[in-house]
């Protein structure tokens, strides 16, 4: 199947690194411009640009704190600006820290920051591309969760309960946005280690791979390969969904 994303226009946000960084480049590769989104690591920021740059893809660098209103109102315009057509791709990536903790040594300002980034921005993003996407009754918006609400990870309350009000959010969008020919959907990824990871433990990371089914880690193109297909016409019909990516770990 080859997937061909002519003439759209993608924001991934948080997209500097990681996995981010990883889906914007392969929907720059199905043809669509790409919006790379920083907050504050510019240098981080540029290098992303330069990667896309290399590979010739479409698509620029825009700053913006994506908890808050006016910079995403701000982002959306120059991005809109400089692609010449709305934003009809939407995936919100952005993250936080992610402390594991027991509930007695959690605060409140944690989870609030868990909500600002898992649902908070994806409402305020939405707000901002919302009328573009209904304009040309076509629209992905494209959640990516966690395999931990799934698996009711202990000991991480706080990035479990953002995870659950995202997928909650994205069940409510997908039947709200459904007759503009708009679709919703959150894919649940398992542990694909990426940079932020490189300083985990070998025996946490030996214990994960043994509960994996299918016998191997998560690979990044596991993730944007199914951000790509989601994200296609051959998609158009598959929208309120949780995808689990995850080897098998998680059954529903």
């Amino acid at each position: 199947m080859t997937i061909r994303l002519d003439n759209k226009v993608a924001l991934v946000t948080g997209s500097s690194t990681g996995l981010g960084l990883e889906i914007a480049l392969e929907l720059g590769r199905c043809g669509a411009y790409v919006a790379l989104n920083y907050s504050g690591n510019q240098a981080r920021g540029e290098k992303a640009l330069e990667m896309l740059r290399a590979e010739g893809l479409a698509g620029g660098l825009y700053r913006a704190d994506i908890t808050n209103a006016q910079a995403i109102h701000e982002m959306v315009e120059n991005i809109e600006r400089d692609a010449g057509a709305p934003i009809q791709i939407l995936v919100p990536c952005a993250t936080g820290p992610q402390p594991p903790l027991p509930i007695e040594q959690y605060t409140w300002e944690i989870y609030q920051e868990m909500i600002d980034f898992f649902i908070k921005s994806p409402f305020l993003l939405t707000q901002a591309t919302i009328a573009g996407m209904k304009g040309a009754k076509w629209g992905r918006i494209i959640n990516l969760g966690s395999e931990v609400f799934e698996a009711a990870v202990g000991n991480f309350s706080a990035y479990v309960a953002g995870k659950g009000g995202q997928k909650g959010w994205t069940y409510s969008m997908a039947t709200e946005l459904a007759p503009f020919g708009i679709t919703v959907n959150i894919i649940s990824p398992g542990w694909i280690p990426t940079e932020r990871h490189s300083g985990a433990p070998k025996q946490e990371l030996d214990d994960y791979e043994k509960t994996i089914p299918v016998g191997r880690w998560g690979k990044p193109a596991d993730i944007t390969s199914t951000v790509a297909w989601l994200a296609s016409e051959q998609a158009s019909f598959v929208t309120g969904q949780t995808i689990c990516v995850n080897g098998g770990r998680t059954v529903s």
